[in-house]
């Protein structure tokens, strides 16, 4: 079986180590949203590719779902007895070293994807992981706020140094639309049985990838199975609803289905919570999905390729 995931965020690297378990045989493809990566002490931060290779890896911060385990921040402290921000982001002194030699290979001018298919080569995640574009993609956020007036924030301001307590006025992938996907990356679709969007933040993640021309028409014409990130109309973790509400839509789980749509998704799991759920024209399954632990999130997976599996037939 040839899967493709579409993946960003803690959410999205946990669902696909539950989905590796779930399908050790197969040739699973994982598309890494880029939209959130940022430039920090003149370094190139990737923090999605990162998550899901160091989840995948065996190396992430288990009780935070991000950075590294066992880490230290002898280099952040001294930037700030420096004097040098910002201090809001926590670069600790393992990931600078991902970032030092991602930094070094764009430099000399390898591509983002083949970077990151050297590093890769040191965490073997048991996947392929392919950025969703070689080019420069950066989510812009447009805030109200009430002592600067309404700007445009970078992503990682508004959602880690704020908490997006301002709301969103608007949320945009700056440079999507003249992007191009990164090699492999529709071939991959091209040639899946299956594609899911797991349980990744639907508008900075998934629908920052799917804006990259080509990967959505590419999407539209396989079967398409995503988990909820909503259970009970809340986010199972992070701000999710803050970018929904952005874009209009109802934080709920029948909301972000119609948001993605009929004509790009086929089957749609949602929690127990959410049973009754109806989307015209997608096939609607409720189950339990709390990844709680390693079981859960592989019954989550396995669940998904299940009704994958249903729908292709």
């Amino acid at each position: 079986m040839r899967i493709v995931a579409l993946a960003g965020g803690i959410g999205g690297a946990r669902f696909l180590r539950g989905l590796r378990a779930a399908a050790p045989e197969a040739e699973i493809t994982v598309i890494g949203n880029t939209g959130d990566d940022i430039s920090l002490f003149g370094l190139r931060v990737c923090p999605d590719l990162d998550t899901v290779m160091y989840t995948l890896g065996g190396g992430i911060n288990e009780e935070q779902g991000w950075g590294r385990r066992d880490e230290s921040f002898t280099v952040k402290e001294e930037l700030l007895e420096y004097g040098v921000g910002p201090s809001w982001f926590g670069l600790g002194d393992r990931d600078f070293a991902t970032h030092i030699v991602r930094t070094q290979m764009l430099a000399a001018g390898y591509r983002l994807s083949a970077v990151t298919e050297a590093l890769c080569d040191r965490w073997r995640p048991g996947v392929r992981l392919i950025p969703m574009t070689d080019d420069q993609v950066e989510t812009h956020v447009v805030v109200d706020d009430p002592e600067r007036g309404r700007r445009a924030i970078h992503f990682q301001e508004w959602w880690v140094r704020l908490r997006a307590a301002l709301p969103a006025v608007s949320i945009a992938p700056v440079g999507a639309d003249e992007a191009k996907p990164a090699p492999g990356v529709l071939k991959a679709i091209e040639a899946a049985d299956v594609v899911l969007f797991p349980p990744s933040n639907p508008v900075v993640s998934i629908g920052t990838i799917l804006s990259i021309p080509g990967i959505k028409d590419a999407v539209e014409r396989k079967t398409v199975v995503g988990v909820s990130p909503i259970i009970g109309g809340a986010p199972v973790r992070g701000m999710a609803d803050a970018c929904l509400t952005a874009i209009g839509v109802e934080t709920s789980a029948q909301a972000v289905a119609e948001h993605y749509g009929a004509d790009l998704l086929d089957g749609w799991l949602v929690d127990e919570a959410d049973e009754g759920v109806a989307v015209e024209g997608v096939e609607v399954r409720s189950r339990p999905l709390l990844m709680s632990d390693p079981e859960a999130t592989e019954a989550i997976a396995r669940a998904a390729l299940d009704l994958a599996g249903e729908l292709a037939q």
